[in-house]
């Protein structure tokens, strides 16, 4: 055990020396995390003067604007509310190979100096990674380190203050203080913390990379989301080339906000038009189509909604559903079946929502029930046509959250005849007005 580290159980708070495998007071197995203790004496010798902060009433706190440094990313800045703030540190997760790297590369060009602290990869492989990106900026300074009191040592003694730190990852980060290996929880929440303490005092944005679990999580303790300032969730099929970046927790911002990329040869890029990916345009008319809005972030994305029904030759028929919960695709053929009078029940049935993206929401509902009858029927919906709207076990089809914001941006984009809780009330007026030609 190193010096000035200790063993505390994560279950009743028990200090002990040494690790033994279970806790010496309540016996839990397993429970015991390594903890740096700064010792008295080692204090004083360095006379190290901590500053007692005085409460202060809130009417006097100054609430002038947050200073925002634009991260070169308008898709960025949208996550992170308007762009990085002094001192912040941001946790950045995904899975392996989803473009984290890439990402952070891109913005360690646009923000100079930046230093780029690498305990994965080494600095050759790095620059493979930036010649094929195309950046050759000498101001990105990289370091090939996974000790963190050098790092922090190193970025001192910088003349010039960077702009950046880019920590990649945190999982392979160590300080010598702790003996565990890199990746357990003592050393993650130890290395996490002495950032996070030069970042404040020394007011550099600084973002983490984070690994994730085999449940899809952020890997590490969970306290690691608690003590950084904002987590951000980069997602996508690495079979795609859509990438979403999502806000997880952020104290600088909302939220709700979700910046959307595409992988190309280049790199990440920015996706503008959104209707370029989600939408096919040549395919319209064709039967088990139907095109729905929903919301990413603060702005309403629509999307296609593609069905196919056929006989089944199995006992139990197949359901499958791609970007979108099998679960609620279960409740919708049921309510069609019982409801709508639309016999889906003893056939295979096949959903996919074009273009890579996973809906998360009830909106889409009523464009799901429609695209299914349509191929049910095999009668194409009305090309024009925008389908918004919950399903209820009722068969009625009820409103959702910022239902107009939706419709004004399809209308925007060609969409003139709208189906949703305005103009029907059950499900089944109206697949017989718009499936059947009825």
């Amino acid at each position: 055990m190193s010096k000035g580290s200790q063993y505390v159980c994560q279950q009743c708070g028990y200090s002990q020396v040494g690790w033994a495998g279970k806790c010496s007071d309540c016996g839990s197995w397993g429970s015991l995390v390594e903890t740096f203790v700064s010792r008295v004496k080692e204090r004083e010798s360095k006379r190290v003067k901590v500053k007692i902060s005085e409460p202060i009433t809130l009417s006097k706190i100054s609430s002038g604007e947050t200073l925002r440094i634009s991260s070169g990313i308008l898709e960025l800045d949208r996550v992170l509310g308007g762009g990085f703030v002094q001192g912040q540190v941001v946790l950045l997760a995904g899975e392996p190979g989803i473009g984290k790297s890439t990402l952070l590369l891109q913005i360690s060009e646009k923000l100079n100096p930046s230093v780029y602290v690498s305990g994965e990869e080494s600095a050759r492989q790095v620059k493979i990674r930036a010649d094929r990106l195309g950046i050759k900026d000498t101001q990105i300074l990289f370091l090939e380190e996974n000790n963190t009191d050098n790092v922090i040592e190193i970025l001192n003694s910088l003349k010039q203050k960077p702009k950046l730190i880019i920590i990649d990852s945190i999982q392979t980060m160590m300080t010598q203080d702790l003996s565990g290996l890199p990746g357990s929880v003592g050393q993650v929440r130890e290395s996490t913390f002495r950032f996070l303490q030069w970042a404040k005092h020394e007011h550099v944005p600084t973002v983490l990379v984070g690994h994730v679990t085999k449940l899809g999580t952020v890997a590490g303790p969970a306290v690691l989301a608690h003590i950084v300032d904002t987590v951000l969730w980069f997602e996508g099929d690495k079979s795609l080339s859509l990438r979403l970046i999502r806000g997880i927790k952020n104290r600088f911002g909302a939220t709700d906000e979700v910046g959307i990329f595409q992988m190309q040869d280049n790199g990440l890029t920015q996706v503008i038009d959104l209707e370029k990916i989600f939408l096919s345009k040549e395919l319209r008319g064709v039967s088990g189509s139907s095109v729905t809005s929903i919301m990413e972030g603060s702005r309403p994305v629509l999307v296609e909604i593609q069905s196919l029904v056929i006989p089944t030759k199995l006992a139990f028929p197949r359901r499958i559903a791609q970007g979108f919960d099998s679960k609620r695709l279960e409740l919708i053929l049921a309510v069609l079946s019982r409801r709508a009078g639309v016999p889906l029940m003893d056939l295979d049935v096949f959903i996919n929502v074009a273009g890579g993206m996973t809906i998360r929401e009830t909106a889409a509902d009523l464009a799901v029930a429609l695209s299914l009858a349509s191929a049910f029927y095999d009668k194409p919906l009305p090309p024009n046509l925008l389908a918004i709207g919950e399903v209820g076990l009722l068969g009625e089809i009820r409103e959702v959250p910022r239902q107009m914001n939706r419709i004004k941006e399809a209308k925007r984009q060609g969409f003139t005849k709208v189906a949703s809780s305005f103009e029907y009330k059950f499900v089944k007026e109206c697949i017989y007005k718009l499936s059947t030609n009825k």
